[in-house]
């Protein structure tokens, strides 16, 4: 089944996914919402999350969910609203460290998605393009992370890969 009006955004680092994600929510009408995943665990990501606030301006509403992001989508995902979930990959990493079950976390991902009744953009990392990591807990990650960008593609009405700030329309 596929999420009616529903995009993923992926790409690496500093790619200019989210900056496009966000164009794309803000060419909505309706009310917006940032479904923040990041979590502010040092000074570092602490000034990055408030760059997003700030970048992102006063038409946005911020949830923060690191771990319970179905259950944020299932809340805000109603008619009148635009979800933007930044991103997946923190997601799944803050899962991971939680020793989450990432299959039951999926599926309950995409049901959510599948209830949402309003736009939904998700944004995500691409980790699996570079070298085998060298160590079990990087490779699961990449494994975890892997699988849950297929079943979200899979998913989701548009899919973009995002590199160098030029988007590829996938499908």
């Amino acid at each position: 089944m596929t999420v009616k009006d529903s995009s993923f955004f992926l790409g690496g680092a500093r790619s200019g996914k989210s900056r496009l994600a966000q164009q794309k929510a803000e060419g909505y009408a309706g009310a917006l919402v940032y479904l923040a995943t990041g979590q502010a665990f040092d000074a570092e990501m602490t000034d990055r999350i408030a760059r997003h606030r700030a970048d992102r301006g006063p038409r946005w509403r911020t949830v923060d969910c690191p771990t319970d992001l179905p259950q944020a989508i299932m809340r805000e995902g109603v008619p009148g609203q635009v979800l933007l979930v930044d991103c997946l990959t923190l997601w799944a990493s803050n899962l991971l460290l939680a020793d989450a079950d990432m299959a039951a976390a999926t599926e309950a991902l995409l049901s959510a998605l599948a209830g949402v009744r309003c736009p939904v953009i998700l944004v995500s990392n691409e980790v699996g393009l570079g070298i085998v990591p060298d160590n079990a807990l990087a490779r699961r990650f990449r494994d975890d992370v892997g699988r849950l960008h297929q079943v979200v593609a899979a998913t989701v009405e548009s899919v973009f890969l995002v590199v160098a700030g030029l988007t590829i329309r996938v499908r």
